[in-house]
């Protein structure tokens, strides 16, 4: 098996392709939610992008390389996922804190509020996706090495 060396501990990568599907299927499952997004208007994955459209697609292009990534690379399947997750996480709490600490000329032109609706079950439901992952990696990635 694979070893990829981080802190000076090895972490053991399994090469078991069919235990990751449900990963695999989760960002491929990504452009349905680009046609949602895109053609319906429909944004249930990344609510809290809505105000920066390149951002917004730059983030459908992070989740195509993670695609990508993991159906060359089987074996990187949890590492990838690990690490896209903690990025979610990440960009789902500095958007949110954003959204909540600074109030911009748009907010009080349009009287829209500090945060929507979609955009707080965006934050519930891809936070908690995102978070499960991480630690369901984590706990993967523990558990090769023996931790």
């Amino acid at each position: 098996m694979p070893k990829i060396v981080t802190e000076g501990r090895a972490i053991t990568v399994s090469r078991n392709p069919n235990s990751n599907k449900l990963l695999v299927l989760y960002y491929g499952a990504t452009i349905v939610f680009l046609v949602l997004d895109y053609a319906m208007g429909f944004n249930i994955r990344i609510a809290f992008l809505e105000p920066y459209p390149v951002a917004r697609l730059a983030y459908y292009g992070v989740c195509f390389s993670c695609l990508a990534l993991m159906l060359w690379r089987p074996a990187w399947t949890v590492l990838i996922s690990v690490f896209e997750s903690i990025v979610t996480l990440s960009a789902l709490i500095i958007g949110m804190g954003m959204r909540t600490l600074l109030v911009t000329d748009q907010m009080l032109e349009t009287e829209a509020g500090l945060v929507t609706m979609p955009e707080i079950y965006n934050f519930i439901i891809s936070g908690s996706i995102a978070y499960g992952a991480w630690v369901r990696g984590i706990n993967s990635l523990k558990s090769r090495n023996g931790c």
